[in-house]
């Protein structure tokens, strides 16, 4: 597969009257962009606004955040979710890097998150440096939960597509090309090299903890290779709505870090083979069985390294270890990439499951440590919703519009696909 991706960046995001790039300052046609959401006769309302780095300005509760692109080589959009399925991962695509449309609405339940875009708040969450065009969907009244999140979801994939096709005719600032051919010439190409492949558990347990691969929800489905153009190509999309730290929105799924850097070593120091999409689920014989056939897969494939992440934390934490186990006792050296849930003062067990086997495990920070976050000039959404959402609670939202949370209410804070700003530090 060959995928050329045509980034154009963005440096400002303005409102206008049509959807267009022009010396790096993105125009969205926000009257265009409202009246194609109410074409949806399930969306009651559409508010959209901007969000820009330095603004004193906070996002809460964000549902996800879409990268707009504009694809010129098959259908428009997201195949299996709003345009019928397309295979994903080859042709040229537009990409409006460092732009980001980002979802809000009524909570669900317990429910993320927060994005600040200054302050103490922005050196948390990645999306503090992107140019978000912030869209609020209000569902028709009457709609169950399932219903309320499919509607927002589904609204704010179309508005990453509609404010996409401002680069169908942008200029390319630069040219990715994201190449990797079948495993049996890749191997002939670089037989002295470690057969490296990424497994990538996806949280998949129902109302708000789902997530969609061309449409299909991948809780109804044993673990599957895929080509990594594919998730580069928008065919993962997140439903995943509850610890805003550690979910993968479908703008990290578009953006994977690890399996860019997985490409970067292709060919250098590995032969990257892969990936493989592993649930997580919440009975116990799905882990079982969904952990046995994931390490019969990398067996299969030849894998001599596995690269494994999580999505989440708690009953999760099995799963990670689970196919570390099974890796490991096949003779495959594996790599653990996982948040901490270790308390406020860090001394709580960070996993809820160990196995002795897992001794090459990168952490990407502690979920539960506290964060003081000053009153914002400006909030989009409702603040109040900081108290519903996971890593915050009653009371803590200070009558000046301060947040006192964890950084379990902030989007992005402990990526463990390492889309995150946080570092380790080693003494």
């Amino acid at each position: 597969m060959k995928l050329e991706q045509g980034l154009i960046y963005i440096k400002d995001v303005v409102g206008g009257s049509e959807n267009a790039v022009k010396d790096g300052v993105l125009t969205v046609d926000v009257e265009g962009l409202k009246a194609h959401l109410l074409e949806d006769p399930k969306v009651k309302a559409v508010e959209v606004d901007f969000a820009k780095p330095g603004d004193h300005t906070r996002i809460v509760p964000v549902k996800d955040v879409i990268e707009p692109r504009f694809n010129f080589d098959r259908v428009n959009g997201f195949p299996g979710m709003t345009v019928k399925y397309n295979e994903c991962g080859n042709g040229r695509v537009n990409v409006l890097r460092g732009a980001a449309v980002v979802t809000i609405g009524d909570a669900v339940g317990f429910q993320e998150g927060v994005i600040d875009m200054w302050g103490e708040g922005a050196l948390w969450t990645p999306f503090s440096k992107t140019y978000n065009i912030v869209v609020d969907i209000t569902p028709i009244d009457g709609v169950d939960p399932h219903e309320h999140e499919t509607i927002v979801r589904m609204a704010g994939l179309r508005a990453g597509t509609y404010v996409g096709l401002a680069a169908e005719n942008a200029t390319v600032d630069e040219v990715k090309t994201w190449e990797l051919g079948p495993m049996k010439e890749e191997a002939e190409k670089y037989p002295d090299l470690p057969k490296v492949a990424y497994v990538q558990m996806t949280i998949s347990q129902g109302l708000l903890h789902d997530v969609y691969m061309y449409g299909v929800d991948v809780k109804e489905i044993i673990p599957t290779w895929f080509h990594p153009n594919e998730e580069l190509d928008s065919a993962i999309v997140s439903g995943n709505c509850v610890a805003a730290c550690d979910k993968i929105t479908t703008y990290q799924h578009q953006t994977n870090p690890l399996t860019e850097d997985l490409y970067e070593q292709h060919g250098k120091t590995i032969n990257y083979i892969g990936n493989i999409l592993s649930p997580e689920l919440t009975t116990l014989d799905g882990k079982f069985r969904n952990c046995d056939y994931t390490a019969k897969l990398c067996e299969q494939l030849g894998a001599d390294g596995v690269i494994v992440s999580e999505e989440g934390y708690g009953n999760p934490d099995s799963d990670l270890v689970m196919i570390c186990k099974r890796l490991e006792t096949r003779g495959i050296k594996t790599a653990l990439v996982t948040d901490e849930c270790s308390g406020w003062d860090g001394t709580s067990q960070p996993l809820t499951d160990t196995a002795p086997e897992a001794v090459a495990v990168v952490s990407s920070g502690n979920v539960s440590k506290v964060v003081e976050l000053e009153p914002a000039d400006k909030v989009l959404g409702n603040l109040k919703a900081a108290e519903t959402v996971a890593g915050g609670w009653a009371g803590c939202v200070g009558e000046d519009g301060s947040l006192k949370v964890e950084l379990n209410a902030v989007i992005g804070a402990t990526s463990e696909i390492g889309y995150h700003n946080a570092s380790v530090k080693l003494y």
